[in-house]
């Protein structure tokens, strides 16, 4: 019977005729190297010939834009930057497929000075040749953010050697963490790396893209397309010396064998295959980046990219359901030629008998892990994926209460009332909730739950389903603290300040009252970074973010805005307006006295930790729900400045009046990092 089965479908697959393969080309952005190799992979291991595609390379150099190939039609697909963002906000009809990079590779390399090897800072380039490529879109969002305008670097046209930074030709250039520091470490130059990723602008890299018309055309081939990349990248990633090989075989003998594996290497931490499936982007991330843009005026503010993200589901291969409609239909066919053979045995056998197979048949090969429990919580099935997913064997479990052994101590007492009500008034409600595992782990599930059929004379039963949900969970935060929170202090960020600082304002106007902003610059931050290093001034940021959360109520928002400045946001201030400046100035005193205190920061390569004293500079507005949000913050920043001025080490309070604003907008023109780090003296 089976045998026909076959027969029938070796017919239908004989049945397909021969398709000749469809030409296309990938424009890459680069010359070949470790950086394409998914797409040598693909086109090596046959992928794209299953899918039905012949699939050109096209190698780019100096002078070749990729974006520039695909839109003209040279090239169907492209490897573009997160640039790819404002070519879609200026009318071009590019449509971003999949990402590959999750984290951009590109950096700026400087050479160390040994006179100030271990303290050497980004805000030592200015006045330097620096070499930039184009659409290093991250890079110059990060010197500004930094207070490094373009203007004030010596720019050199890029020549991509670099062996021009070995030279001394230059004194620092933007390149790729995985190919250039290759030549720097063969060279034995000491140098630095700067990259956006510590300021929190962390952008993709290397997107493989189409156009709209491709999409709308092609629709099938796009999707295969992309699917065989993917495969392509997902081998690549697993097998780096074979494709090594590879490329020195039939594509590029321009660098050595070693630096592929180099390359290989340096790429494992930004692609994270380990993590995350190849491919994988998200609208949140491109939000962040839209809003970089933004900062940079490239883009307007909440700008909306509909239709440039591809969304694979919305695109169904309809070739694929035409064969399997039609497969469906022979199976059809021979099922009831089946069930008519079997007809006179089917009658023989109990309905009942039948249905209780059927279901242990689908509760056993379902893909998630089925608990089937009456009321008391009393295990009364248990299937191997549950056996696989929590570790009990089924009959370790039955007859007892699953609430006692799957469930932590702190989701029982919130659930076990909820089970109980959910039995009483015949509710089943999904849900997401911990769960422990035989070996004490706690994993993060997604419930299911159903009634199964009632039987006279015996206690109703529940199925429930589980699926294993932690690591999804666990992306998902990790990409909101990207969003939301600096990465260093686990502050909230200036993005995440706005929204607090909208929530207070809504409250007032509801409740009314006031509320207070305060910023805050550290004094005398520079000499510590310029004498210690980076590393050692990370620590000092972090203590200080630490006693600020310290001085304040849970409700308040303690965020760092950018270098050594931090916000804090007070709501819920009395409704008299001199009681809450009063109270405001408290908690400002208490932070001054605070931050005041002695420093001990302790590196882990130097035995001794680094006394160190530091003050801080304090701005306070005042506001009640009238108030702009964008003005608020210029007042405390005017404020701030003027706490400097004053002395440092002091509180302003900025009074709101005409004054005040007339004083901020003659200094508007004046870039504020710019002025500290001038000869004016330091922070």
């Amino acid at each position: 019977m089976w045998y026909g089965f076959l027969f029938v479908c070796t017919l239908a697959q004989a049945g397909e005729p021969a398709q000749a393969l469809e030409t296309v080309s990938l424009q890459l952005k680069w010359s070949h190297a470790f950086q394409f190799a998914g797409y040598y992979a693909a086109l090596e291991q046959g992928y794209y010939r299953d899918a039905g595609l012949n699939v050109r390379l096209l190698e780019a150099g100096p002078g070749i834009d990729a974006l520039e190939s695909v839109l003209s039609g040279k090239a169907q697909y492209g490897v573009g930057t997160s640039s790819l963002l404002l070519a879609r906000a200026a009318g071009q009809p590019v449509v971003v497929l999949a990402v590959v990079f999750q984290h951009s590779p590109l950096v700026l390399v400087a050479r160390q000075d040994l006179a100030t090897l271990g303290t050497q800072g980004i805000h030592d380039l200015v006045g330097k040749r620096v070499m930039i490529e184009p659409q290093s879109d991250e890079l110059i969002a990060y010197l500004k953010q930094e207070g490094i305008g373009l203007d004030r670097l010596v720019q050199v046209p890029h020549s991509f050697e670099p062996q021009d930074l070995i030279a001394g030709q230059i004194d620092a250039m933007s390149a790729y963490v995985t190919n250039e520091p290759y030549y720097l470490e063969a060279s034995g130059l000491s140098y630095q790396t700067y990259t956006p990723r510590s300021v929190g602008i962390d952008f993709y890299g290397d997107n493989l893209f189409t156009t709209e018309e491709e999409l709308k055309h092609h629709p099938q081939r796009v999707r295969a397309f992309r699917e065989a990349s993917l495969r392509g990248w997902q081998y690549a990633m697993e097998h780096p010396e074979e494709i090594a090989d590879l490329i020195l075989a039939k594509y590029s003998k321009q660098h050595p064998r070693d630096f592929y594996l180099f390359e290989a290497e340096r790429m494992v931490p930004l692609l994270r295959t380990d993590l995350i499936e190849v491919g994988y982007m998200n609208r949140g991330r491109w939000r962040h980046i839209a809003a970089t843009y933004a900062d940079l005026g490239l883009l307007p503010r909440n700008y909306v990219f509909d239709g440039f993200l591809y969304e694979p589901d919305s695109h169904p291969d309809l070739t694929r359901l035409y064969i399997a409609l039609a497969l469906l239909m022979l199976v059809s066919a021979l099922a009831l030629y089946i069930h008519r053979a079997n007809r006179r045995l089917a009658l023989a056998l109990d309905a009942k008998s039948r249905s209780e197979e059927r279901h242990r048949v689908i509760f056993q090969t379902t893909a998630s892990a089925g608990v089937v429990w009456r009321e008391g919580f009393i295990v009364t099935d248990w299937n191997r994926q549950a056996e696989a997913l929590f570790g009990w064997r089924r009959e370790e479990v039955l007859g007892r209460r699953f609430v006692e052994f799957l469930l932590p101590e702190s989701e029982r007492e919130r659930l076990t009332p909820r089970f109980g009500h959910m039995v009483r008034e015949n509710v089943l409600p999904q849900g997401v909730n911990d769960n422990l595992t035989r070996d004490g782990h706690v994993i993060t599930c997604e419930w299911f739950n159903a009634w199964l059929p009632e039987r006279p004379g015996e206690p109703r039963e529940v199925v429930s389903l589980a699926n294993d949900i932690s690591e999804r969970r666990r992306l998902e935060e990790e990409i909101r603290q990207l969003a939301f929170f600096d990465p260093l202090t686990r502050l909230p960020n200036r993005r995440l300040l706005f929204d607090r600082l909208g929530r207070v304002l809504a409250t007032l106007r509801r409740d009314g009252g006031h509320g207070a902003l305060l910023f805050l610059d550290l004094d005398n931050f520079k000499p510590l970074n310029d004498r210690y290093g980076h590393a050692v001034g990370d620590l000092l940021l972090v203590e200080v973010a630490q006693r600020l959360g310290e001085c304040v109520r849970h409700m308040d928002t303690v965020a760092r805005f950018g270098g050594d400045e931090f916000v804090v946001l007070l709501g819920n201030l009395d409704d008299d307006q001199a009681l809450a400046q009063d109270h405001a100035k408290r908690i400002a005193r208490k932070i001054l006295d605070r931050v005041g205190e002695p420093y001990r920061l302790a590196r882990a390569d130097v035995e001794t930790a680094i006394e160190h004293h530091c003050t801080a500079s304090i701005g306070l507005a005042l506001f009640d729900a009238a108030a702009d949000e964008e003005d608020i913050l210029r007042r405390a920043d005017t404020a701030m400045y003027k706490a400097k001025g004053a002395g440092r080490n002091r509180i302003v309070v900025d009074s709101g009046s005409p004054g005040e604003a007339l004083d901020r907008d003659a200094a508007s023109h004046v870039d504020r990092r710019a002025h500290l780090n001038s000869g004016n003296g330091t922070k």
